[in-house]
């Protein structure tokens, strides 16, 4: 198994919006020889990340949401890069004698972003917390193939570990069957988490009325009988 070493650099702080609520605002920049990640979060939710691929910041927020912007984040993330690559070279240096402390991933969920509809798009979310360090590897399939996914940067937790999310868009068919497979160096073998896409439950509207009607229908009966019981006993 082969795991890219990073070094993860971050800052925290607790914002308070009013006198009886308290925010989460994260930020946090890491690199490794050949990668770099720099992103923001608000209580937990992932509100800005650099794509140093594609040279732009990118923003996963809902669209239904008022978008947080961060002008000028990504030249910033840029530049942070040469630090941060400059600070690992001095911390491998410093730390190569040190015994590396590992946890594997205490919880891997898979669950779907909205509300399963056949065939309209969605998003499945793998969301892996509890491990140390950081990174893990994500990997999807779909029906036994690979499919690419989207993963975003490592977060800290007040424990210490990490938490890191990955996301699939797909479009949900009847008999489908996706698999998020998780990798860590503190893991002996992969762990695999199934999500299918399950048949959805027919309505309950028939069978009220076909009751409905029933019911009905004996209640004519059994009046029908009250009243030829009462004409009997008149004659």
């Amino acid at each position: 198994m082969k795991m890219k070493m990073k070094l993860l650099l971050f800052v925290c702080g607790i914002l308070g919006a009013t006198a009886q609520v308290l925010h989460e605002d994260l930020h946090i920049g890491g690199c490794s020889d050949s990668d770099g990640e720099d992103m923001y979060s608000l209580d937990g939710e992932e509100i800005w990340y650099a794509d140093f691929k594609k040279k732009t910041g990118v923003e996963p927020q809902p669209s239904f949401v008022d978008h947080i912007t961060y002008p000028g984040a990504y030249e910033t993330a840029v530049a942070n890069q040469g630090i941060c690559r400059s600070n690992l070279k001095s911390c491998r240096i410093g730390m190569k004698d040190l015994p590396l402390e590992r946890v594997p991933p205490s919880n891997v969920v898979v669950y779907n972003r909205d509300e399963v509809e056949l065939g309209k798009l969605n998003t499945l979310i793998c969301h892996v917390s509890g491990f140390y360090p950081a990174p893990v590897n994500v990997s999807w399939t779909q029906n036994g193939q690979p499919v690419p996914g989207t993963i975003n940067v490592p977060y800290p937790s007040s424990d210490g570990t990490f938490t890191q999310i990955s996301r699939l868009p797909f479009v949900p068919q009847l008999g489908d069957l996706y698999s998020c497979s998780v990798e860590h160096p503190a893991l002996t073998q992969v762990q695999t988490k199934i999500w299918d896409v399950e048949k959805t439950q027919p309505g309950v509207g028939p069978a009220v009325f076909c009751g409905l009607g029933l019911v009905v229908g004996l209640m004519g009966v059994a009046t029908g009988t009250f009243f030829l019981i009462k004409g009997n006993e008149c004659s």
